[in-house]
């Protein structure tokens, strides 16, 4: 039997002594108890939950559970169990309580621990946590410049340990922030009253010196170089000490990709003039990446896609990336496209977060609407704005040939991409909540074959879940304009088209388009919306409700003189662990352009 002193120093609370995380143990499932062979009760008018919390937290309960534990296992867990009911009882603010645990009823606390019973018939753990504490005192102190404590660390409140243990993990981080990293607990008083069950705590704390963040110290050897590794950090030296400067730090290394483990951890003494050196211990990951792609679709036929990358190419994390596609192989509607790109990459141009990147590209499109040929090069950077925005801009010069509803011809043209991302989804390939919306205009200058003008395209997208999260309903809205040129003055690639699975599943690939007297072109004003009900059905598998619209106008914006398509359709998804495998039947609903049922298989969801 286990019972609390009255009055003491509160053994559990001076945990704050080894460290404050001790306090921290306090779980709260709900999972079934079993009957056999341990047995376990509450007093008569225990506050309803707690038994739950307290089966959770024992070592026997998790021991019985086990494949074919011995009574050694089970005498070892029941002397733990005194130790580990008594940190819930704590946490949930009882600090008079009695426990209870026997084997054969022998109370297992007086068993000797050279003599531990070598048969067990039944075991009986049998708590009553006396009444609930309440706060006396209850002060931490001294506190940075704008500081709060929880509430529930205030007089009168439920002294729950975990509310201590909250109440001075929030100071000491507060503190941190505030650029004092070594601050400290100085002294803690930790008084429980059993008679007036009221616990008195009282916290000083040592706040330390403001320190100044030192050197990036890299103990270990990698295949990228020690300066590459400190600029990509970007740990900025000689400023004022902050927790979420060294994560920051870390997870740029991580989205190099050249790293397998990255762990910044602080230097546990300061230098001369408060200045905080911090170790860097970082394991290279393989340099070289491939994979493959699989998309198919009766109309548009099989789409086959590769990549091979090189995370370390010149020794200082740059990325080569090497990717190409064959399109429409076997389609319906046009014949096979085959695009090749190459696309260098290096971290940490022009600031930490920046990403210059030297590209170019060979196309070969034989669409529904024009057959084209292209090489583009381009030159550009990608800068991490925050944790949820990017943005890009691009110089790039393109060459092309097409032949389409104006005729054959050449052009060239210099662009300047510009693109704002924002992603605030849970998943890429398989979103359950969130948001997501990408804005890109592409201002360019016509050289030879083309006019000038500017492109703008917006992809919006928002997830909800539903239905105690069994049911995501999701939304996407797209649109495009090209302003500036004419139809017959801009180049193919840079009009619109609808239909397929990218806008609208059930009419065909790039059925869509702007009559040109007998001859059919892409638009200069796109508008798209689709939505989708996705409904959790057993394990693995999903099911998916659709409808898509489209239009098309040979405008520059919406003004109603365009046509609309729509299609509609059932989606069945089985999850994976590089996400759902899609597979989505569709059928026109309106629109000129009808063909039929259309089936596509793919990875990820349609958006």
């Amino acid at each position: 039997m286990i019972s609390f002193p009255k009055r003491p120093r509160l053994a559990a609370l001076a945990l704050l002594r080894r460290p404050l995380a001790t306090l921290a143990f306090c779980l709260f499932s709900t999972a079934v108890w079993a009957v056999e062979p341990v047995r376990f009760s509450m007093a008569d008018g225990s506050e309803e939950g707690l038994a739950s919390k307290l089966r959770s937290g024992s070592l026997l309960r998790q021991t019985e559970q086990e494949a074919d534990p011995t009574p050694l296992d089970f005498f070892a867990a029941a002397l733990a169990d005194y130790r580990r009911l008594t940190e819930v009882l704590y946490a949930n603010g009882y600090y008079s309580g009695t426990i209870n645990i026997r084997i054969d009823g022998r109370e297992v606390a007086l068993i000797p621990a050279t003599s531990p019973p070598r048969d067990i018939t039944e075991i009986t753990v049998r708590v009553d946590p006396g009444k609930p504490f309440r706060f006396g005192a209850a002060e931490l102190s001294p506190l940075p410049a704008g500081a709060t404590l929880p509430e529930a660390f205030r007089s009168g409140k439920r002294a729950r340990a975990e509310v201590v243990l909250g109440a001075a993990v929030s100071a000491q981080n507060a503190w941190r922030d505030a650029g004092h990293a070594k601050v400290e607990i100085a002294r803690e008083d930790l008084i429980a009253d059993h008679a007036a069950q009221r616990l008195d705590a009282r916290i000083r704390l040592a706040p330390g010196p403001e320190v100044s963040f030192g050197n990036l110290i890299l103990p270990h050897e990698s295949m990228v170089r020690s300066d590459r590794i400190i600029d990509i950090a970007g740990l900025p030296k000689g400023a004022r000490y902050s927790p979420a400067d060294i994560e920051q730090a870390a997870n740029r290394l991580r989205r190099t990709g050249a790293f397998r483990s990255v762990a910044l951890s602080e230097a546990e003494t300061l230098r001369d003039g408060d200045v905080l050196d911090v170790n860097a211990a970082v394991v290279d990951a393989l340099p070289r990446r491939f994979g493959a792609g699989v998309e198919v679709s009766n109309q548009e036929g099989l789409r086959l896609s590769g990549f091979w990358l090189h995370r370390n190419f010149l020794g200082g994390a740059e990325r080569f990336f090497v990717e190409g596609e064959v399109r429409d192989i076997g389609a319906n509607t046009s014949r096979t496209d085959v695009a090749l790109g190459v696309r260098l990459e290096r971290p940490a141009s022009f600031g930490a977060d920046t990403t210059a990147f030297l590209r170019g590209d060979l196309l070969f499109e034989q669409e529904p609407l024009y057959d084209l040929e292209t090489i583009e090069v381009g030159l550009g950077a990608n800068r991490i704005l925050t944790d949820h925005l990017t943005g890009e801009i691009e110089l790039s010069f393109g060459y092309g040939r097409s032949d389409d509803s104006f005729g054959k011809r050449e052009f060239s043209l210099f662009s300047t991409p510009m693109d704002l991302e924002w992603d605030h989804r849970d998943s890429d390939l398989d979103p359950q909540r969130g948001h997501f919306v990408k804005a890109g205009l592409t201002p360019y200058l016509g050289l030879s074959g083309t006019e000038s003008g500017a492109q703008f395209t917006l992809d919006g997208r928002i997830y909800r879940p539903l239905v105690a999260d069994r049911i995501v309903a999701a939304a996407r809205l797209q649109f495009g304009s090209v302003s500036g040129s004419s139809l017959s003055g801009t180049a193919p690639n840079f009009l619109f088209q609808s239909g397929g699975g990218g806008t609208v599943r059930g009419q065909p690939y790039q059925s869509l388009g702007v009559d040109n007297g007998g001859t059919t072109s892409g638009g200069r004003s796109f508008l798209g919306l689709s939505g989708e009900l996705r409904g959790k059905v057993r394990g693995n598998i999903s099911l998916v409700g659709f409808a898509d619209v489209g239009y098309i106008g040979a405008e520059s914006f919406y003004d109603g003189t365009g046509e609309w398509h729509a299609g509609a359709g059932l989606g069945l998804r089985y999850d994976t662990a590089v996400g759902p495998i899609r597979l989505d039947v569709a059928t026109p609903v309106s629109g000129s352009t009808g063909d039929g049922v259309q089936v596509y298989i793919g990875i990820g969801q349609a958006f």
